[in-house]
């Protein structure tokens, strides 16, 4: 919510020409939305691009409606939108921490409503819709152990942390107890709503959820249970997050047994999951054979940082970045282009072939660990750039040509997907306790500013004309450039290093308040000190 200081500086900016207040700004400061007793957002934007302002705002009324209740729980939560009335594990905890700079309460309960509905034995529901409670598969994807871990640290929630070691730690018992029926030590997938992959040929002829709705329950299927790559990649990335919550809450022995186990899993994964020889992960079923059907199972393994950068290189050039496989005009699409199990005509509600914007909305997990960020850039140009143009919110787009799978619109992940994508494009973010400022001034020279409140006492802005950037803590300009380029600086204000975010290499010149010039080539991907 904007406060009297934060309108007036609007009015101000507009007057100068600078950018106009939104009219969702507006709204609020009228009173014509219900936005009483809600946390002031970290985040502003504003633009003098009328379209892209329409649609930033559009995608913050989308969030704001699927902010709502579901069962067995009281509090305020994000939802799916569209066709999904409810939170399902596999994406709304990540949801949430996307959602945090603008609702940091919602963030919380889309993690807290799942530990408050898990059972005495550890199993976590898979979903809470408006309506009921399910528990007849996992579903599960970015690890709720991990998405906890860092919405704890950002917000500085004690309770949260605790709660969420507690919970991940009996969720991961029962795990080890239900979903180790083989003794392997890795994580089975009994049925297609395990994993959350609708209608996709990796799971074609098996059931969609396992018996009685019950996830304990094997389905009898001679070729199940599966040893499922990207399930057991997700309870490495929770074992991961659980020995740095055991460390945080001075649990050390705990801590190492964490670390110990999540290598163990790890070992097995690469083990007999990963064939080097197509540089893929596959499901082995019960009858130890592959399931070869290349999959978005594999950028899901890479979420969780199970592989080296050495592995990592070699899945990246032959897979994702591979434009006949992964690297589709509009990435990534859920079969890759060149597998001959690519579903079309492409249905609703498939992870048989189109890109999705879960998917979308999970790759700056990993691209950015491995060091992809102008690749990141670009996959997030695309989807911008496809929203922009159908104007909704949807779940779904074809990886060729950029034409979204038309639905009821209203979709949360394809909105945050936006609101995220536009930051990281463009935006200043806090990032490791430093600031990580985005430039990229627009060619067609509209106005625009990013306001980031770091703290009760420090504003970091980058704030855009005429082609040229203007970088300012508590509105004094510390830089101004007109290049493409990534400047981290610590919470000062004073730089780090420089990134290349373009697809190309680029030259780049910073001017800093005191008159010293920065002047480096930077290359796609590669980081230059600034001394």
């Amino acid at each position: 919510m904007l406060n009297r200081r934060t309108f007036l500086r609007h009015a101000v900016l507009l007057a100068s020409g600078a950018p106009a207040l939104s009219r969702r700004a507006i709204a609020l400061q009228r009173g014509s939305l219900d936005v009483a007793a809600l946390p002031e957002p970290r985040i502003s934007f504003v633009t003098s691009d009328p379209l892209y302002q329409k649609t930033y705002d559009s995608a913050l009324d989308v969030l704001a409606r699927n902010t709502t209740k579901v069962s067995g729980y009281q509090e305020p939560v994000l939802i799916e939108g569209s066709n999904y009335s409810g939170i399902w594990m596999e994406c709304a905890p990540q949801e949430g921490l996307v959602y945090a700079d603008i609702r940091p309460d919602v963030a919380r309960h889309n993690h807290l409503a799942f530990f408050a509905l898990q059972k005495d034995d550890g199993q976590i529901p898979c979903w809470s819709r408006t309506t009921a409670i399910g528990f007849g598969q996992i579903q599960m994807v970015v690890p709720i152990a991990a998405t906890a871990w860092e919405l704890s640290k950002k917000t500085g929630d004690q309770e949260l942390l605790e709660q969420a070691y507690s919970g991940a730690s009996r969720w991961d018992a029962w795990l080890r107890r239900y979903r180790n029926t083989r003794g392997t030590g890795l994580c089975e997938g009994f049925c297609t709503y395990d994993t959350g992959h609708d209608n996709s040929p990796r799971w074609k002829g098996m059931p969609n959820r396992c018996p009685d709705a019950d996830a304990r329950k094997l389905p009898p299927e001679p070729s199940l249970p599966r040893l499922s790559p990207d399930l057991s990649a997700t309870v490495f990335g929770g074992r991961i997050a659980l020995a740095a919550m055991a460390s945080a809450l001075g649990k050390n022995a705990e801590a190492d047994r964490w670390l110990a186990d999540a290598d163990a899993i790890r070992t097995a994964i690469l083990r007999r999951l990963y064939v080097p020889s197509e540089a893929c992960f596959y499901d082995l079923d019960a009858q130890n054979r592959f399931v070869r059907v290349r999959g978005d199972v594999i950028s899901r393994v890479l979420g969780e940082h199970v592989v080296d950068r050495k592995l990592f290189s070699t899945i990246y050039e032959r897979q994702i970045h591979n434009p006949r496989a992964f690297w589709a005009p509009y990435p990534l699409p859920s079969i890759a282009l060149n597998d001959p199990a690519f579903v079309r005509p492409i249905p609703t509600n498939s992870w048989g072939g189109p890109s999705q914007a879960l998917t979308a909305l999970r790759t700056p997990r990993w691209m950015e660990h491995y060091g992809k960020p102008a690749d990141l850039a670009h996959l997030m140009h695309q989807w911008t750039t496809a929203i922009l143009r159908v104007g909704r919110f949807l779940q779904q787009l074809d990886p060729v040509d950029g034409t979204f799978t038309n639905d009821t619109g209203d979709y949360s992940p394809a909105a945050l997907a936006f609101l995220d994508f536009s930051w990281r494009l463009a935006g200043v973010r806090e990032v490791d306790g430093g600031l990580e400022w985005n430039v990229r001034p627009p060619a067609d020279g509209s106005r625009s500013s990013f306001r980031l409140k770091v703290s009760p006492t420090r504003i970091a802005e980058i704030r855009y004309a005429s082609g040229r950037a203007e970088l300012l803590l508590n509105d004094t300009v510390r830089f101004t450039t007109g290049s493409v380029g990534r400047l981290v600086t610590d919470l000062e204000g004073n730089a780090r290093s420089l990134t290349g975010i373009a697809a190309k290499p680029s030259h780049a010149v910073l001017t800093a308040a005191s008159g010293r010039r920065i002047d480096v080539v930077l290359q796609p991907n590669t980081s230059h000190a600034v001394r």
